[in-house]
């Protein structure tokens, strides 16, 4: 039964999230362009938000391009350029350590700005609130792992979870196999990353797609004109 367990979870699970986040997105995209936004309420409590947001949002983005790498990264590519596989284990725990504290406390500021805000909790739908109070469970649990974590500095444990994700995602069908011995709050963690992405389209989570990388490269400025159209104030 917990083979069977596992294989379903981090065997079958993934490829259902996966399918869910893309197409999910795209149909979204094409159908329902109108809700394609984060639907900000800077207005309200507008340093609470900034601050919060601003914590946030750069832990979070450490600690996805962080996963991305570590996880995806094919283990050769670390030994060809000399990189041991437990300073990897260390330099995961140092940096998603410090970006999982910045984005715990920029939720935390966030979570309590739209739950303890009756004007905001007022304009916040059951969805983004639900979203938000995944993400910070996310961010307890990986938070969770890093005492665990301190217990495996050869870097074994970490060799596992990369050997399943990079099984998922070249359809090794063995790929469950690689964390059937984990500790209970990595696959909690495993589980609710996962859940993350199946649940993704039908968020605000989707304004993530319309980040605007293209701002960095553009050239020139944006032209802001008053009424009257002719770049003066109106009289």
């Amino acid at each position: 039964m917990g083979d069977y367990l596992n294989t379903l979870v981090f065997g079958y699970y993934p490829y259902i999230c996966l399918a869910v986040f893309f197409l999910g997105s795209l149909i979204r995209f094409d159908r329902e362009q109108f809700t394609w936004r984060s639907g900000s309420s800077q207005l309200l409590r507008r340093k609470q938000l900034r601050l919060g947001s601003n914590l946030f949002h750069l832990g979070v983005l450490v600690i996805f391009f962080g996963h991305l790498v570590g996880l995806l990264t094919p283990i050769a590519v670390f030994d060809a350029i000399g990189i041991g596989h437990g300073f990897k284990q260390v330099m995961a725990i140092v940096i998603g350590g410090i970006a999982g504290v910045a984005a715990l406390v920029g939720a935390t500021l966030l979570l309590h700005r739209r739950l303890g805000d009756p004007r905001i909790r007022a304009n916040s739908s059951v969805n983004d609130n639900a979203v938000l109070i995944l993400l910070y469970v996310q961010l307890v649990l990986g938070m969770a792992t890093i005492p665990i974590s301190l217990g495996h500095l050869d870097g074994h444990m970490m060799l596992n979870f990369m050997a399943w994700a990079q099984g998922i995602w070249t359809f090794q069908p063995n790929a469950a196999a690689h964390v059937a011995g984990a500790h209970w709050i990595f696959k909690l963690h495993l589980f609710l990353g996962l859940t993350t992405f199946l649940v993704f389209p039908f968020t605000r989570l989707v304004h993530v797609w319309s980040a605007p990388v293209w701002y960095l490269g553009r050239r020139g400025y944006q032209i802001v004109r008053t009424r009257n159209g002719n770049g003066r104030k109106p009289v």
